[in-house]
């Protein structure tokens, strides 16, 4: 047993949870000046005309990093949420009893947000300073890294959580089988993410081929130039297994939504192609013809997406009941009387679609700056959608469960009247 004193004795030596969290946010500002400090001084230490190119580079090595520890933290926001609004996230996307809370997701953030920004200091300090195989060997290291803790069979880094992940990805990439929610909950945002996946198979073919740190891919007919052909192809394959699981569900439905769900993935296609043939036509070519046509595939593809979002995803097509919350839901009883978050929600939803066509475009990607902006406005869209397509689907899930017990309710008051009859006759 332990006295008083130790007890005290102990408490003396491990210091406060108030304390500690301070010393992490002092360590981790410290950590962020300094990689701004050596970043930007590593830029400024490199020629004019050779700057502007290379940041290009760690650019595409560093985006789709970034951009996922972007998606993992608003993940966990969303998480939050719904843990506080009672929302049985775990019964949607049927989880078992070792899912990761939020808690467990900005773990994860938090070691990514520092892994990757440290890792592109690194290759910006080791390139200025002309150690070129140094600073190529960090995106290669890195990658090899997150694909190893992907993979590892290994009981660490949530074994069962990242196993889970893993077969749904199988089942997106080959929807063969019966489509669950998480499938298509997934595979819907990997669509917001596809400009990561392109900007993944170039960095990936760039590091197989050794050109990492060197400006051999600035080339447009190289292996991994800017016209390749296998851009667009990868820009197009999340929603090609979207459209896929659409067809897969009418076929186990018979539901003609399926179908209508499944030619709005299917606008994207002339989007990215009429775009990727800037690179193949002649100029006078693109002007008078592929460019008109790849505008008005953009303006369907964004309104037909947009609508989507609203009438099925959402199912707020009926603006009054929006308004009037006459049917009680999660969101609706926390933004109660703010109706100028839906009106947000929607309008920043329309907007976003339509920019989100800038970065399915292949021939309007050089802009870098531009283009991580609107990817990370993407996700931040994405998130938003999160929460009302979760809170329809819970919503279709209480109805269901209130369903099956209105008949069990009706049938034990007849039992009741039929008993208090028997007896009254008595």
């Amino acid at each position: 047993m332990k006295s008083p004193s130790s007890q005290l004795h102990s408490a003396a030596i491990f210091p406060s949870p108030a304390f500690l969290w301070r010393f992490k946010v002092l360590l981790f500002m410290i950590w962020g000046f300094s990689c701004c400090k050596i970043g930007w001084d590593s830029v400024m230490r490199m020629s004019a005309d050779l700057r502007n190119l290379f940041l290009y580079e760690v650019f595409l090595y560093y985006n789709p990093l970034l951009i996922v520890t972007l998606m993992v933290w608003v993940w966990g926001v969303n998480l939050w949420v719904f843990s506080q609004s009672n929302v049985g996230y775990a019964q949607i996307f049927d989880l078992d009893q070792n899912h990761l809370t939020h808690k467990e997701i900005w773990k994860c953030s938090t070691w990514m947000t520092i892994t990757v920004p440290t890792s592109m200091t690194a290759y910006l300090y080791f390139y200025s300073n002309g150690n070129v195989s140094l600073a190529a060997l960090q995106p290669v290291s890195l990658y090899i890294a997150v694909a190893m803790v992907l993979i590892s069979p290994f009981d660490i880094f949530y074994l069962s959580s990242r196993y889970f992940l893993l077969r749904t990805l199988w089942r997106i990439a080959l929807p063969l089988q019966a489509i669950s929610f998480p499938d298509f909950f997934l595979a819907d945002i990997l669509t917001s993410m596809a400009k990561v996946f392109s900007d993944l198979e170039r960095s990936v073919c760039r590091m197989v081929h050794r050109q990492v740190a060197t400006i051999a891919w600035l080339e447009a007919d190289s292996v991994c130039g800017s016209h390749s052909i296998a851009i667009p192809l990868v820009l197009v394959f999340p929603y090609l297994c979207r459209l896929f699981q659409c067809l897969r569900q009418f076929k186990d439905t018979k539901e003609k939504t399926t179908l209508f769900n499944a030619l709005k993935y299917s606008t994207a296609v002339p989007v990215i192609f009429l775009s990727a043939l800037k690179y193949h036509v002649f100029p006078d070519r693109w002007t008078n013809f592929y460019s008109p046509l790849w505008l008005l595939s953009s303006v369907v593809n964004s309104l037909y997406s947009f609508y989507w979002d609203i009438a099925r995803d959402w199912d707020l097509s009926g603006f009054s009941r929006i308004f009037k919350f006459s049917r009680s839901s999660m969101l609706s009883n926390m933004f109660y009387g703010r109706k100028w978050v839906y009106f947000w929600v929607i309008g920043s939803n329309l907007v976003l679609r339509c920019t989100w066509t800038y970065k399915l475009s292949s021939h309007l990607r050089h802009n870098y700056l531009t283009v991580f902006t609107i990817t990370a406005l993407e996700i931040l869209r994405r998130f938003q959608w999160i929460f009302f397509r979760v809170e329809n689907e819970w919503n279709k899930i209480s109805r269901s469960s209130l369903d099956q017990l209105l008949p069990m309710t009706g049938i034990q008051e007849e039992e009741e009247m039929l008993i208090e009859t028997n007896n009254h006759i008595v």
